[in-house]
């Protein structure tokens, strides 16, 4: 099967922890919006079934586009990605069911097949961890703005919601986070060591919250050693369940059984 490493480059990205913020604040004062991410980047932290959609571009697959669903109870996750233009052109998909992890591409291997199948233990747990991560996370970045500001009221997927926009370097937002929770501050690495890998220290962000401070659209934007990072996240069916079904065994490699079969 060909590498995921670039037809799923946005997915790692995505998955990298990405909390929500919001909160519809009468002040356009930078003390008022300021509240009113770390009212949401706190509810954030409450698990909750939502779908997201994202488009835009990243300094090493160029043009992307996603579409992703997470379920909380029970636990699963569908997250697909398709370069759009590029030597990595093409479209993959991360599959998290019953505990198990799946990542496909639509080029099949030598064997005929387009899906790898992960065991649920080991080190592929890690990685399922990581699948199941809501990627609303980085709204918590706008706090350390020093610019932040109320933008405006607009409508979102017919949704009334409130911008406010910032820029703050990947310096600034670690220090932000001293002293939040471990796992809280754990969730910020990862995600500002995936923008340090693209070679962006600094981020624009747009920020666009619901009366239930819930994040409808997320956009950051920055530059990278190999050019433009500009992506948009648009989040919508929150508590709803989500379905996701495990990919067909005939069209499925077994990390596992392989491993067995080559005695590695």
């Amino acid at each position: 099967m060909r590498s995921s490493v670039g037809v799923l480059g946005l997915s790692a990205l995505l998955v990298a922890g990405c909390a929500a913020v919001g909160g519809t604040e009468s002040g356009g004062d930078s003390a008022a919006a300021a509240a009113a991410v770390a009212r949401a980047a706190e509810k954030a932290e409450q698990p909750v079934s939502l779908r997201y959609r994202s488009t835009g571009r990243t300094p090493e697959e160029g043009r992307i586009e996603g579409e992703a669903a997470i379920g909380v109870k029970p636990q699963v996750m569908s997250l697909k990605s398709t370069v759009l233009s590029g030597p990595d052109k093409g479209t993959g998909e991360f599959r998290f069911v019953d505990g198990v992890l799946y990542i496909g591409t639509d080029e099949a291997g030598e064997d005929g097949k387009h899906w790898i199948k992960f065991g649920k233990h080991g080190a592929n747990a890690g990685m399922a961890d990581k699948v199941r991560d809501n990627p609303s996370h980085e709204t918590g970045f706008l706090a350390a703005a020093d610019d932040l500001k109320k933008a405006g009221a607009e409508t979102v997927e017919g949704v009334r919601t409130t911008h406010y926009t910032g820029t703050a370097t990947v310096d600034d937002i670690r220090a932000s986070y001293k002293d939040d929770a471990t796992k809280v501050r754990q969730r910020t690495e990862k995600s500002l060591a995936q923008y340090e890998k693209l070679g962006v220290d600094e981020l624009t962000m747009d920020l666009w919250i619901d009366a239930e401070d819930r994040t409808r659209r997320l956009r950051m934007q920055g530059f990278g050693r190999h050019g433009e990072l500009d992506l948009t996240l648009t989040f919508f069916d929150f508590g709803k369940p989500v379905t996701v079904k495990a990919p067909p065994a005939s069209d499925t490699m077994d990390m596992a059984e392989a491993l067995k079969t080559t005695g590695d």
